[in-house]
């Protein structure tokens, strides 16, 4: 059975232990290895939204629902990170800096799919960019070594690639997007088996 203010305090003890990182990873890949249990907890998701479910200065606790088929731009975090996901799957992209002529760009330099029953630990300066590649909604519980609202983040832009400061409305606005284009598009066709057209025949 997962409860959340049991959870809370079991980080929260976990975030004394050295290194806290791993501590918490503990804690979070043991609630995420009872999808089940979390669901019933938490709720079945209806819509993509991030909710805070614990916040203070040195740890904060959401429940990050992303849309179907939505992307998140790349960006940081500036403390360390844990990712679970109990329903779903979350495709990361990760990248490093690179300097160039016309400001700090990013390059890709990794990537991990996450599906449910799975966990991550994020570094410190870890660069990541995060797609939900399925027609469903995913589920997941982000942790973070400090308070994730209180530090200014950057983000990079999907075209050109450079950077900019991170903008929580944007972000906000990006799910609202993402909320509208999946519920104006029929869940069917994503189960609809893809047409094959025989590229010998000639009409």
């Amino acid at each position: 059975m997962f409860d959340l203010d049991q959870f809370i305090s079991d980080c929260r003890v976990a975030l004394q232990q050295n290194p806290p990182q791993s501590s918490v990873r503990e804690v979070v890949a043991r609630a995420v290895s009872d999808p089940a249990a979390v669901l019933k907890a938490l709720g079945e998701p209806k819509r993509g939204e991030i909710q805070t479910l614990h916040r203070a200065s040195d740890l904060t606790i959401l429940k990050v629902i992303w849309a179907p088929w939505m992307t998140l731009l790349p960006h940081d975090h500036r403390m360390w990170a844990v990712i679970g996901i109990y329903t779903g799957r979350e495709d990361n992209i990760f990248w490093r800096r690179l300097q160039s002529s016309g400001g700090v760009k990013v390059e890709a330099a990794g990537a991990k799919a996450l599906v449910e029953k799975e966990s991550v630990p994020l570094g410190h300066d870890i660069i990541h960019s995060v797609t939900n590649p399925i027609p469903r909604f995913t589920g997941a519980i982000h942790i973070y070594g400090g308070d994730f609202f209180g530090v200014p983040r950057s983000e990079w832009d999907p075209e050109t690639l450079l950077e900019q400061p991170s903008d929580g409305w944007k972000m906000a606005s990006r799910l609202e997007d993402a909320n509208a284009l999946f519920a104006s598009t029929p869940q069917k066709r994503a189960a609809e088996p893809a047409r094959v057209v025989n590229p010998t025949r000639v009409s």
